[in-house]
């Protein structure tokens, strides 16, 4: 994996998640056993199993290895795993941009850009999708084409909560059922991800940025995509969406066309391969000016 960050400080690393994935998608014997862990009855499982007392002693180790700063956390001690990967930041740890025309990250995350093309396809990691496919909706994909797709990959360090990225009102919400499937791209060279994944996506309509659709993507051993909201509410730029339960998973912005401009970086790190390291709150872009007479 290369990441890069705002600073542009390059991290080029595969940790001990990838390798094991590699194996399961290129290995025979590992391709066999992920037929199994894909299964719902798996995921279901393996979701209690995280939420008891006993789960709860992996979380030091975990910790240590992936130099995890506790002290920016509600609390340091947890009575399951699930307690420790659902933690809360304390107040002031992700400030969110106030500014207005401003658009936010909706999550921790590795970001990468793509335009959405005349035919609503876009990449993610070396694997086409159309957008329509992702939303299993023809007409609500065509509102897309032309803009932005924003993937936002979280890995199982990172901060699982997410929020809203600007002002707005959401819709009711929309479940789109799956498989839980891994969202790591070594899953790509082999399996085309997205189309199997359980997720979940609402629209937000707002006065500067368009509508804006914002999905949830679940992965294998996640049970469950928690949102705060189900039903269509007005929301605030940095109010919490919800958030997910143990495993990487993602979340994707769909932009409309001349409504967003993205900042230049995140754009051309997508193009040099890069996956640019984002924090929830943080400045991603900003409304574009109507020129006059629009």
């Amino acid at each position: 994996m290369k990441y890069i960050d705002r600073m542009g400080n390059v991290t080029v690393e595969e940790n001990d998640q990838d390798k094991l994935l590699r194996h399961l998608y290129n290995d025979r014997g590992g391709r066999l056993c992920l037929r199994v862990l894909v299964s719902p009855w798996i995921s279901k499982m393996a979701g209690r199993l995280l939420n008891t007392g006993f789960s709860a002693r992996f979380v030091g180790d975990f910790v240590k290895k992936n130099r995890i700063d506790l002290s920016i956390c509600e609390k340091q001690k947890f009575s399951s795993w699930n307690d420790f990967f659902t933690r809360r930041l304390r107040q002031g740890e992700r400030p969110v941009d106030e500014r207005e025309k401003v658009l936010v990250s909706p999550c921790d995350g590795k970001l990468s850009v793509y335009r959405i093309d005349k035919n609503s396809r876009f990449w993610i990691k070396d694997t086409e999708y159309t957008v329509e496919q992702l939303l299993r909706n023809k007409s609500l994909a065509e509102r897309y084409l032309g803009g932005y797709a924003l993937v936002f990959r979280l890995t199982v360090d990172d901060y699982h909560h997410f929020c809203y990225p600007v002002d707005g009102k959401k819709s009711d919400n929309v479940v789109v059922p799956g498989i839980f499937h891994t969202v790591n791209p070594v899953a790509n060279e082999v399996y085309p991800i997205y189309r199997e994944n359980a997720r979940e996506y609402t629209l937000l309509k707002t006065e500067k940025f368009g509508t804006i659709l914002m999905m949830e993507v679940g992965a294998m051993m996640v049970g469950k995509i928690t949102n705060v909201d189900k039903k269509s509410v007005s929301v605030k730029k940095g109010q919490e969406k919800g958030w997910f339960e143990f495993g990487g998973s993602t979340i994707i912005l769909l932009l409309q066309h001349g409504k967003v401009r993205l900042d230049y970086d995140l754009i051309e790190n997508t193009e040099n391969g890069y996956e640019t390291v984002v924090r929830m709150g943080e400045r991603i872009g900003e409304t574009r000016k109507r020129k006059t007479g629009e």
